[in-house]
């Protein structure tokens, strides 16, 4: 049976699963029958911001640390000590400070893991081309045809990524192996923090018989309850009713989630992958009810948003509009532009009406507000020009570019408008 040391990175055949590495003595082996044959991996760092935290400040080394937004915001992400205490991510931050009260709360700082995640993507993009990021701190590798190139099989090129992060950059990560993306993603979840899991052709019908249909891609609470009512609850059972069935019954999604109850995936690793939106939301302190402050706020994450559009050389088609009510139901609004832009100003006189309609209609007290960009498309280089309803497109669309540019030489902060005044601390 294959088998490797994730410590020293010795590969060797035994005739059984042995507790250590006959070389380093590490206990960190892996052996599998196909271990050296397969080749789509998954890659997913552990708690990363907070793990970024911690490394950029030692002395939280031991302590539970939770990254996210203040007491009304909700956990982007924790250490896997405060997970001890029941935090999780999207979770609330009042219910998970009630959960772990001696938690360290800190604010993300998105530039900052951005600039990691760089570090971590040279080190991907390294091994293979074929690398699909599905956010800052996890991706899809195809290394299939590397080994060669490396001169070794893809999991030992994978646990060396690993060590790699883990002691050049400071974070450590968890590796999927197996012979298509769904199981990969799969894998690298069993056995976190700092795991390395493999599913092979030959057991993953075995492996998938007992899974909950929450297991698969796409399905989220609405998708597990219709399946629930039609008597689908693991995997099992969506192999025994059939493909045909799941198709006559709920369509393309049926014959989609037939095909992954069977392992089947055959999506390819696509690197740069096209966005599908680009948006930035806030939560606030208190819920907003006044729509001016909620304009205030609106117009800074048009701003955000925009810079993000500009900085990604991107034009969207449609704006979007996302707000939180004080009960957590979410709604969302959006409108076609008659012109591409990436611009706050169009963003935010497209998404202005649609909240103001919104508070008309509705009324009541928000959490959280975001705006965005989707229907996207590489940047024309073309501002919006006008017409006869808005003459002063363009006017606004040149100074919006001069803020712009000052901002590039003196800094984000060095000018900003008074609409974005929003009366709290941005």
């Amino acid at each position: 049976m294959p088998a490797l040391c994730r410590d020293c990175l010795t590969p060797f055949e035994t005739e059984r699963p042995v507790p250590r590495c006959p070389r380093c003595g590490s206990p960190r082996m892996l052996s599998h029958p196909e271990l050296f044959s397969l080749s789509i991996a998954h890659i997913d760092c552990d708690s990363f911001y907070a793990s970024v935290e911690k490394r950029d400040d030692p002395s939280l080394s031991t302590r539970p640390v939770i990254v996210g937004g203040g007491q009304r915001g909700v956990v982007s992400t924790c250490c896997y000590v405060a997970r001890i205490s029941g935090v999780r991510s999207a979770m609330p931050m009042f219910r998970a400070l009630k959960l772990c009260p001696d938690a360290v709360v800190i604010r993300p700082r998105m530039a900052h893991y951005a600039e990691v995640s760089k570090q971590i993507r040279a080190k991907m993009t390294a091994l293979t081309p074929l690398v699909e990021p599905l956010s800052l701190d996890e991706a899809f590798l195809d290394l299939g045809g590397t080994a060669r190139l490396h001169r070794a099989p893809p999991a030992l090129m994978m646990a060396r990524l690993a060590r790699e992060i883990e002691t050049e950059i400071g974070v450590t990560a968890s590796v999927g192996l197996s012979h298509n993306k769904f199981l990969a993603k799969i894998a690298s979840d069993l056995d976190k923090p700092r795991g390395f899991a493999v599913i092979g052709r030959g057991e993953t019908a075995e492996f998938l018989a007992d899974k909950p249909v929450s297991i698969l891609w796409g399905v989220g609470e609405a998708t597990r309850a219709a399946l629930a009512r039609a008597g689908l609850r693991t995997l099992a059972d969506i192999r025994r009713a059939g493909r045909k069935a799941l198709e006559a019954r709920f369509g393309a999604t049926g014959a989609r989630l037939a095909a992954l109850a069977e392992g089947e995936d055959h999506r390819r690793v696509t690197p740069d992958a096209p966005m599908k939106s680009v948006s930035s939301e806030t939560t606030f302190e208190t819920d907003i009810a006044d729509p001016e402050r909620l304009e205030a706020h609106l117009w800074v994450m048009c701003e955000k948003a925009a810079a993000r559009m500009k900085a990604k050389g991107l034009q969207g088609r449609t704006a979007v509009l996302k707000l939180r009510r004080a009960d957590f139901s979410a709604l969302s609004r959006q409108l076609r532009l008659d012109e591409p832009s990436q611009l706050a100003d169009s963003l935010f006189r497209a998404t202005r009406p649609l909240l103001a309609t919104v508070l008309a209609q509705e009324g009541g007290a928000f959490r959280l507000i975001g705006a965005g960009y989707t229907d996207l498309a590489p940047d024309d280089g073309r501002d919006p020009a006008g017409d006869l309803l808005d003459p002063g497109a363009r006017t606004r669309a040149g100074a919006e570019r001069a803020v712009d540019a000052i901002r590039a030489r003196f800094g984000a902060t060095a000018i900003a408008r008074g609409r974005g005044w929003t009366g709290e601390e941005r």
